[in-house]
């Protein structure tokens, strides 16, 4: 194999409760409007029929803990909090069990929004690119093991922004359940170990600025913090 020409700056890998390794990360696949509250307050109707979806490049994750710029070609950036699925196993089609069983373990995780451009670009209906897959933007608190995780059945998942409360819901309340999200889109994807699955965020979202700092948690997972600082 020939020398790379330059190299690429690292992707950081999740740290994992009770391992000394890393979870890497391959591809980060986002669920869009999975509550139905949510999609509510965005104007839109919630649509039981399939599910849909955007993607982050893993060059947009960081992790817990971090303090990154505001982001540069926004006026309105939002939090988004939500259950990141990381997959542990290969599916192709996968049967519910399958897809439960590929489930290698849970997370908090942001997807951070620049909705401006979201909006503007949806408007005119084009690709959310711009307004989702931004710099430091996925964000990623350390993963819970499913084995050593209660069934995700009704959990808390909640945001905080400089100590408030903006986001407080259950996950009983996704409209895609875990299984059917990971039967549907390995109908698309040979989906594999590195994969990661946001599945989505409760209503509440809302603009940040620099100085702010989001907090976040689920219930039996390790909670996720966010400092925005100046835009660089």
């Amino acid at each position: 194999m020939s020398d790379s020409l330059f190299s690429l700056p690292p992707v950081p890998g999740i740290p994992v409760r009770g391992e000394s390794a890393t979870y890497p990360i391959g591809r980060i696949f986002c669920v869009g409007r999975n509550y139905a509250a949510h999609a509510a307050e965005m104007g839109v109707e919630v649509d039981r029929e399939k599910p849909f979806y955007f993607t982050k490049s893993p060059a947009s994750a960081v992790l817990s803990g971090a303090a990154v710029p505001y982001p540069p070609g926004t006026e309105n950036y939002h939090y988004e909090m939500e259950l990141a699925i990381a997959l542990g196993a290969e599916v192709f089609r996968a049967s519910p069990d399958e897809a439960r069983a590929a489930i290698y373990a849970y997370g908090c995780a942001l997807d951070m929004t620049r909705r401006d451009l979201q909006l503007s670009e949806r408007a005119k209906q084009r690709p959310w690119g711009l307004g989702k897959d931004v710099e430091n933007s996925a964000v990623f608190a350390p993963l819970t093991r499913a084995a050593d995780m209660a069934p995700i059945a009704a959990q808390r998942i909640h945001l905080e922004v400089n100590g408030e409360t903006r986001q407080d819901a259950t996950l009983d309340e996704l409209i895609w359940k875990l299984d059917e999200i990971i039967c549907h889109l390995s109908g698309f994807y040979h989906l594999r170990p590195g994969d990661l699955i946001l599945t989505g965020t409760p209503a509440g979202v809302g603009a940040v600025r620099p100085g702010d700092v989001i907090t976040g948690g689920i219930d039996g997972l390790d909670p996720i913090r966010l400092t925005l600082t100046d835009p660089a």
